[in-house]
């Protein structure tokens, strides 16, 4: 059965909410599908503020789905269950072509990255139609590989402000890619675990030498798959840093800039895996 957005219980708690991996706070969700130009249908959901402005808008990539990455992954998860609510900023999720979730299976079969460039192009292009504003493309390990390849390129660049990666392992993309961002002079936001099983902060920042305008930052103790709530919350700050000019009003000042509210006063629920 595929899974309903809004089938979210949500009640009306005395006192503030402490913001736990599982809590699910306000937003109009709904389930999306996107066509490719090679026919697929990839499945995904659309989560934007319930009302007033959206901010930005990310539209996520997500880690190799033969190693168990899809649109459920934990961080994106959360970013859907948060950012909405927490700074006006809408989160497309989907699955790449051949991946599955609860949502649901996306057509097509994995490619390897290169078919995958119309999965992107489909992604940008039904945020464009749905008037999303200020889009970003966030990618998370093969989800940077396809940001770093095609991001830079026509038909996406033109419609996308930049981007930010986690734990890039810069196995597909390759430097003529990075040269592509160089040129194109977009925001490129680069976060790298200390202990990452790929790429760590030093060799990281030697080979995104060539983009001058990439920020990398060394995240101290995280690891490829940005594990426990703490490295979850610092990729939702420095997303939202970056992708929101002098942050969210309301937060408070942290190691990345923006330090989004840890406690919520109003209707929350719950996920359940």
């Amino acid at each position: 059965m595929t899974f309903d957005p809004a089938s979210y219980v949500f009640t009306q708690p005395s006192t503030p909410t402490a913001i736990r991996a599982s809590t699910v706070l306000p937003a109009r969700r709904e389930n999306v599908e996107l066509r490719t130009s090679d026919g697929h249908r990839l499945v995904g959901e659309l989560a934007v503020p319930e009302s007033g402005e959206i901010k930005a808008t990310l539209i996520t990539l997500h880690p190799l789905p033969t190693h168990g990455g899809f649109m459920d992954s934990h961080v994106y998860r959360k970013a859907s269950y948060r950012l909405p609510a927490l700074a006006g900023v809408a989160v497309l999720r989907f699955n790449t072509r051949g991946t599955s979730s609860p949502r649901g299976v996306s057509g097509g079969s994995f490619e390897e990255g290169i078919g995958e460039r119309l999965d992107v192009e489909a992604a940008v292009r039904f945020a464009v139609d749905r008037g999303l504003p200020n889009r970003w493309l966030v990618g998370w390990s093969f989800g940077t590989e396809l940001a770093l390849m095609y991001g830079a390129t026509e038909p996406v660049a033109s419609e996308v402000e930049g981007a930010v990666l986690l734990s890039p392992p810069l196995h597909r993309a390759t430097d003529a890619h990075l040269l592509e961002w160089a040129r194109a002079g977009k925001p490129l936001k680069v976060l790298v675990p200390e202990h990452d099983d790929y790429l760590q902060p030093a060799a990281a920042a030697e080979r995104f030498a060539v983009v001058p305008q990439a920020q990398v930052i060394g995240v101290d103790g995280a690891k490829h798959l940005w594990v426990g709530e703490k490295y979850a919350g610092r990729v939702l700050n420095e997303i939202v840093d970056e992708v929101i000019p002098g942050g969210v009003p309301g937060g408070s000042a942290g190691a990345a800039g923006t330090a989004l509210p840890q406690e919520w006063d109003g209707p929350v629920a719950t996920a359940h895996a």
